[in-house]
């Protein structure tokens, strides 16, 4: 009885101390609501926001606070005799929020240091002047179309110009000998939808207006018939020629004219233009570059010209004559070969390039010569060879041909005469002179007519059969 007695008192003084101790918590809640409300008024005197907004953006302001107490809530689940479920479910939900905090505060803390470093690299560079170096940069050639062309340059609307493009470089490769730039192509707003224009080292050298979704039909001479068409002349060459619809292409061929796409048209005038002003094209990186590839094969001739005999400036100048004649350099070893032979009795471009004219002179003259090898020239007056041979001025830094404006005019005027017979007979025009006055008559008529080939005795091969096709005279004949 009496063990039972204090058994019954135990329990009796254990639940008292419970209750005890859980009435001392209880009493002290509203005591710590108190104190957290008097916090949060004091904490809110000095902020105009409304009390909800800032007690969430005192609460919500750092992720270690939210962190902190969702460890202690998880811990407190672990403690046997409480409800574990329901406090390591509250704190997995606050470590959920507290891990986005962290988050969100990371990515804030990156923003902020890249714009910090911005502002500290335009502060920096807001001291220093621009680079701009890369404005420097000019293209030796550049096509610019207008938005209504752009589909003939576009891989993705089956354009084809790139392709013909790359098909001019390589002609000009293994035709001419030279390199051709890449051409920079670039849409221009400034245009007419179906305009281009041809720049060469930032200058306009050549340009015009397209029909889009219309062809170009030329006459080649003899169309047996005429057809309807917008009249036009064709920009490369300066013929006749019409536009007319996709659906008149058939008629048109019919008819005897040649048909051709804006493709077409936009490739022959750019390898005119490139033809054109080859000489301009050829800088002295690229004569070095052409000096390297042939001394892979002979080395010797290369070496015992440059520098040795002549500069590559020199070298250029030859080059750059012969170009300007339309004249291929592709057997560069004959030029190499020649140059060094001769070098050493004069430095004199202009001299340097009528010898190296006449060691070349079979594959020069060649697109110029008809069936047996007949080559149709126009000769000039003997009267009038003596007066231009008189009018040869010799200095110290070359000669040149001192004539008479009106003179010179008139001769410009009788060569014309001539050359036109022979274009109306579909003749390529040939003027022959003596070796002494061939670089100076070539230079009278060039601003004139830059068509015109002009050789000398001296470069006619023994297998050549001359005809004389007309004479230069300032007799009116």
């Amino acid at each position: 009885g009496v063990l039972q007695q204090g058994m019954a008192m135990g329990e009796a003084l254990t639940n008292y101390t419970l209750l005890t101790v859980g009435d001392g918590l209880v009493s002290q809640i509203p005591a710590l609501l108190i104190s957290a409300a008097a916090g949060l008024l004091v904490s809110r005197a000095g902020s105009d926001s409304r009390m909800g907004k800032q007690f969430a953006a005192q609460l919500l302001s750092s992720s270690t606070p939210v962190f902190i107490g969702a460890v202690i809530i998880f811990s407190m689940g672990l403690i046997p005799g409480l409800p574990s479920v329901p406090f390591m479910t509250l704190g997995l939900v606050m470590g959920t929020f507290a891990w986005y905090f962290l988050r969100k505060d990371e990515t804030e803390e990156q923003d902020a240091l890249m714009e910090a470093e911005a502002a500290a690299a335009e502060e920096e560079g807001a001291g220093q002047p621009e680079d701009v170096d890369h404005l420097l940069t000019l293209d030796t050639i550049e096509l610019e179309v207008g938005y209504g062309l752009i589909p003939l340059v576009d891989k993705q609307q089956d354009g084809t110009l790139l392709g013909r493009i790359r098909a001019i470089r390589r002609q000009f490769a293994s035709e001419m000998g030279l390199i051709v730039p890449p051409i920079h192509i670039r849409d221009n707003l400034n245009l007419s939808p179906a305009q281009y224009r041809l720049m060469i080292k930032g200058v306009e050298a050549a340009g015009t207006e397209l029909m889009v979704n219309h062809l170009l039909a030329m006459d080649p001479g003899g169309a047996a018939q005429k057809i309807d068409g917008i009249e036009t002349i064709e920009p490369a060459f300066g013929l006749p020629a019409f536009w007319i619809p996709l659906d008149k292409e058939e008629e048109a061929k019919f008819a005897g004219y040649t048909v051709v796409d804006n493709a077409t048209v936009i490739a022959t005038h750019l390898t005119e233009v490139i033809r054109t002003n080859a000489h301009e094209l050829l800088g002295r990186q690229d004569v070095q570059h052409l000096l390297d590839n042939i001394a892979k094969s002979n080395p010797k001739a290369v070496e015992e010209l440059v520098p040795n005999l002549l500069s590559v400036g020199a070298v250029q100048k030859v080059l750059q004559n012969l170009l300007r004649e339309r004249i291929s350099i592709r057997d560069l070893l004959t030029i190499v070969e020649t140059l060094a032979d001769f070098a050493p009795m004069g430095k004199d471009p202009d001299l340097l390039t009528e010898y190296v004219r006449q060691r070349i002179s079979r594959s020069m003259i060649a697109p110029y010569l008809g069936q047996g090898k007949e080559l149709q020239v126009v000769t000039l007056d003997r009267q009038l060879e003596e007066i231009l041979t008189k009018n040869i001025k010799r200095t110290e830094h070359g000669s040149y041909l001192a004539l008479d404006p009106g003179m010179a005019q008139q001769i410009v005027q009788a060569v014309t005469g001539q050359v036109e017979k022979l274009l109306a007979v579909n003749t390529q025009p040939v003027v022959m002179t003596t070796p002494t006055l061939r670089r100076h008559f070539r230079k009278l008529i060039e601003p004139s007519l830059p068509m015109v080939f002009v050789i000398s005795h001296a470069e006619i091969a023994d297998e050549i059969n001359l005809k004389a096709s007309g004479k230069v005279s300032l007799k009116n004949e």
